[in-house]
């Protein structure tokens, strides 16, 4: 059972490594639902751990949808991330229907190669989420989907993430769930819908606030429920 966490500074990195989590997403603008970070805090997280760490390419918060010149900046982060030695990146790209936005995902692939590629939420704003899935699926370089199985917190749409994980069986793609899990409810999460991947972001920061930081006895307590349910 895989555990991501969402890290905003090298601090966050270090103790989640040391506190049982097994991947890294590496975000700025976490009030925003996460933006690119800088290359200054991409290279110094890839030092702080040997966890894989995975990066947010997301030039702006005003939609998934993306320009031209938008995406020539993604291209490029892309690129830089690759550079400063992170293990992956976490991308999504919808178009004016908002459906998955095929030649721009392309774009993506072909310039993260050697990257693991996560499509991030972005997949909740699609309608035919299972149409979605197996489109995303052609791509072996994309190795899971972040979701909440919709706009809702995760614990309330586990139906729908059950749904995409009965399907992802048949194909070669992970879900991963994600938004409000914490120790609380990560359990419960878990028997309702069997996903292998959980990913959390204030659930595992003191107050439940991405404006402190991460609590690491909330980690050790999820990766005991999670060792436990293996």
């Amino acid at each position: 059972m895989i555990i991501e966490v969402i890290a905003i500074r090298v601090e966050d990195v270090e103790i989640a490594a040391a506190s049982g989590a097994d991947r890294i997403e590496l975000v700025t603008g976490i009030a925003e639902g996460g933006l690119t970070p800088s290359v200054g805090l991409v290279e110094a997280a890839v030092k702080a751990s040997s966890l894989p760490v995975n990066v947010m390419v997301r030039p702006h918060s005003q939609s998934f949808c993306y320009s031209e010149s938008d995406m020539t900046i993604m291209l490029r982060d892309i690129e830089v991330i690759r550079a400063a030695g992170a293990a992956g990146i976490v991308i999504g790209s919808l178009d004016v229907d908002g459906d998955i936005h095929i030649g721009q995902l392309e774009r993506f692939i072909r310039t993260a190669e050697g990257l693991d590629i996560t499509f991030h939420r972005a997949f909740d704003e699609v309608q035919d989420k299972q149409t979605a899935l197996h489109v995303l699926a052609q791509y072996p370089q994309i190795s899971r989907v972040l979701t909440a199985g919709g706009t809702l917190p995760a614990l309330q749409s586990t139906e729908s993430i059950r749904a995409l994980q009965e399907t992802s069986h048949g194909l070669a793609i992970k879900i991963m769930g994600g938004y409000g899990l914490n120790g609380d409810n990560v359990s419960d999460f878990l028997r309702a819908t069997g996903v292998p991947e959980v990913h959390f972001g204030s659930g595992v920061r003191h107050n439940g606030s991405f404006l402190e930081g991460i609590a690491s006895e909330r980690i050790a307590r999820i990766r005991t429920i999670l060792n436990g349910a293996s």
